[in-house]
């Protein structure tokens, strides 16, 4: 812009020389266009070198000669002396990627791509570019960037770091974070977006992977077999002990059977025995007065009351059956 002004000053300049130098023969109306031109040329050039505009999501840092002012501008057109330079700063979300070649803690080479999201703070615009410049990428951030995740990743193993992903981003953007906000620099965001190891490791990662998948499916077979053989047996427990339980209940139910019977049995016996008793000692008082035909009729009369429906499977003649009863009688 100063440029501009010290063009549009000479223009002026030349225009004033050309009015004043006007020759009596010349044309005079030539010479006083040409001039007013010349100034008019002059005089917008000098307008214009007093124009800034800042675009939006800038802040304008305004310089005398190099040297800072304390007054900043921000987003618009805005009107200052010839000799000041105005530097927008972007003050906006910015993202940066960066490629970086690091080493875990059991010296395996990585290959991270790693972004950063980022914008400074708009108030402090002005110190940002008196102690850093415009290019604070590239003499804070990038180095900082280098230095934290380079350092991070060192102190987790290959295979931590494909485990603890989510949790190595973390610590990466917490330690930037404090970094970074010493030089009025805000972190919003970061993620590493790639993780890649040489082809020698991502071998044997798989292959390690395969065998602990396999492990893992042997070990649940083992596992299931085990359960099935327990399961097996505990059936088989189970079901000697219902067995045990019946055959005991069933013998139990058999001697409660054979003792109902032996008590049944001994009951009718001496049931028996006291009817029979009594036909006794009818017999013996009335011996004189009972006939042969009536103590027949007595046994037969008992015998019938003792029948059960049932027909014998032994038969015997009237003479046996009487003399059998005439023995039992006796």
């Amino acid at each position: 812009m100063m440029m501009l002004f010290v063009i549009g000053a000479l223009a002026v300049l030349i225009g004033a020389i050309l009015f004043l130098k006007k020759d009596k023969a010349t044309n005079k109306k030539l010479f006083s266009g040409a001039s007013a031109v010349a100034a008019l040329i002059g005089v917008a050039l000098c307008v214009l070198s007093c124009v800034r505009t800042i675009p939006t999501g800038h802040t304008g840092i305004v310089t005398t000669f190099g040297s800072v002012e304390n007054y900043t501008f921000e987003a618009g057109v805005h009107f200052t002396a010839p000799w000041h330079t105005v530097v927008n700063m972007d003050n906006r979300n910015q993202k940066a990627t960066v490629p970086l070649r690091c080493f875990s803690s059991d010296i395996q080479e990585v290959s991270v791509v790693y972004s950063l999201n980022y914008q400074i703070e708009k108030s402090n615009a002005q110190k940002i570019y008196k102690e850093i410049g415009t290019d604070y990428f590239g003499v804070v951030i990038n180095p900082r960037i280098e230095d934290t995740v380079k350092s991070v990743i060192a102190q987790y193993t290959a295979d931590e770091i494909l485990d603890s992903r989510s949790e190595l981003s973390e610590n990466i953007k917490n330690i930037l974070t404090d970094k970074l906000s010493v030089y009025n620099i805000e972190v919003l965001d970061t993620s590493l977006e790639d993780i890649d190891f040489t082809d020698a490791f991502t071998d044997a990662v798989e292959a390690k992977q395969v065998a602990e998948q396999r492990s893992k499916q042997a070990k649940i077979e083992e596992e299931q077999k085990t359960m099935e053989a327990e399961a097996s047996a505990k059936r088989a427990e189970i079901e000697a002990e219902a067995e045990a339980k019946v055959a005991k209940i069933a013998a139990q139910a058999e001697l409660d059977v054979v003792k109902i019977q032996a008590d049944a049995a001994e009951y009718a016996g001496q049931k028996d025995a006291a009817v029979i008793g009594q036909i006794k000692d009818i017999l013996a008082v009335n011996k004189d007065k009972l006939t042969t035909e009536d103590v027949k009729n007595l046994l037969l009369y008992y015998y019938v009351q003792k029948w059960n429906g049932e027909f014998p499977e032994t038969y015997f003649s009237s003479e046996d059956f009487y003399k059998l009863l005439e023995s039992v009688t006796k």
